[in-house]
């Protein structure tokens, strides 16, 4: 599987980094999320192209295998509420996508094992910042 190169800004950077050190991350999605952090395009939160996955943004995902569809918020922990489609940052499935482009495939070690994603639609209708 080909690696993309991930597009963040700084704040998620520094806000990823940080959740590495403390996170219950399997071995497999550190030394992932180690790896594309340290080649990641870093941005001014105004340069990031409209299509990259960041904190505020709605995701439309799909399962590669079982073709099943997701859609989600990525939010701060505090404002995460399953019943309304939005999800913490660092929800296994969140720190997956972040920094990712519409139309990437990735592949990440979920609680239910191994899966592979494909990013449909990205959209930032809320504002970008990390307080």
């Amino acid at each position: 599987m080909k690696t993309e190169q991930l597009t963040i800004t700084q704040g998620e950077l520094d806000l990823l980094k940080k959740h590495l050190k403390n996170s219950d991350l399997t071995d497999f999605n550190k030394r992932k999320l180690l790896t594309e952090l340290e080649s990641a395009q870093v941005v001014a939160e105004d340069e990031l192209p409209e299509d990259a996955i960041c904190l505020n943004a709605v995701v439309q995902v799909q399962e590669v295998v079982g073709k099943q569809s997701f859609i989600f918020q990525i939010v701060l922990p505090l404002a995460a509420d399953i019943k309304k489609n939005k999800i913490s940052i660092f929800a296994p499935i969140a720190i997956a996508l972040l920094g990712y482009r519409k139309g990437a495939r990735i592949q990440w070690e979920m609680p239910n094992g191994m899966q592979e994603f494909e990013i449909l639609k990205v959209n930032r209708l809320a504002q970008h910042s990390i307080v």
